[in-house]
């Protein structure tokens, strides 16, 4: 596979649709997929802070912009954050994502630290 700079938003999608079914896939650090999804997400994170930018002020916004962008469920959330309540707590704003949360959802979905802390 060539992996290339995304420079059109069709070129964006279809990156987006290659992060989804590499997660799919459970790809292990280090390893041929995993070093893929690696790549992907980094293009398409520097696409998306020219043409996407979000302030780091708000990490539920950011969360739920990377859930879109992954096609992922509230239920996705629960190994990172908790229970399908406490999900639903942080994502409507009624419970803040802990320090514990944030570490597990920076590396069970390779999200900066910095977006999630509101740095």
């Amino acid at each position: 596979m060539t992996i290339k700079p995304i420079k059109t938003e069709e070129q964006y999608e279809e990156a987006l649709q290659q992060i989804y079914n590499l997660l799919r896939t459970h790809p292990q650090p280090n390893s041929e997929a995993g070093d893929e999804l690696e790549l992907i997400v980094t293009l398409v994170e520097a696409y998306e802070d020219i043409h996407y930018p979000m302030s780091a002020s708000d990490p539920v916004a950011y969360l739920q912009n990377k859930m879109l962008q992954n096609g992922l469920k509230q239920v996705d959330l629960t190994p990172f954050i908790g229970d399908k309540t406490m999900v639903s707590k942080v994502l409507n704003r009624k419970r803040e994502l802990t320090l514990s949360m944030i570490k597990r959802l920076s590396k069970g979905l390779n999200i900066p630290i910095s977006r999630l802390a509101g740095v």
